[in-house]
């Protein structure tokens, strides 16, 4: 088996869902902020969010009205855990222990890699939402 590294820090490029009509979300905006980080002991986070979010009006993060909440926790995601690469398959699996998405939490998120020189594009498999299924597609570029 061929050895492959995801190990370093990387920024969120573009962060995007397409399905089977071509239709296309940009999940944070054109231009997404987030990093990902994986290091050589098998541990691993991602922060991802739209740029630009509203902030709460009484500056208390505890006193958000609903929609500040609603739009706070919409325009952003985090999660965190262990990972495991497979060479020959070009998957990474994201063994999920704490995340902004309970569903998640204890899961196996599975991911498709890529690499373009500097860049590392992670698919998921089909995921089934809004009445039909998306592939998203997350572009990182490794950080100096």
């Amino acid at each position: 088996m061929q050895s492959v590294s995801v190990v370093g820090t990387w920024n969120l490029i573009s962060a995007k869902a397409q399905n089977p009509n071509d239709d296309v979300i940009h999940l944070y905006g054109e231009d997404p902020s987030g990093m990902l980080m994986y290091d050589a002991k098998g541990y691993m986070f991602a922060v991802l969010m739209r740029p630009g979010r509203s902030r709460f009006v009484s500056g208390d993060p505890l006193g958000g009205t609903s929609e500040e909440i609603k739009e706070a926790f919409e325009g952003f995601d985090a999660y965190c855990g262990t990972y495991e690469v497979n060479a020959e398959k070009r998957t990474v699996t994201h063994h999920v222990k704490a995340s902004r998405f309970p569903n998640w939490e204890g899961t196996d998120q599975l991911r498709y890699f890529e690499f373009s020189g500097a860049r590392l594009i992670l698919k998921t498999a089909p995921i089934p939402a809004l009445g039909t299924e998306w592939i998203v597609s997350l572009i990182w570029e490794q950080m100096a």
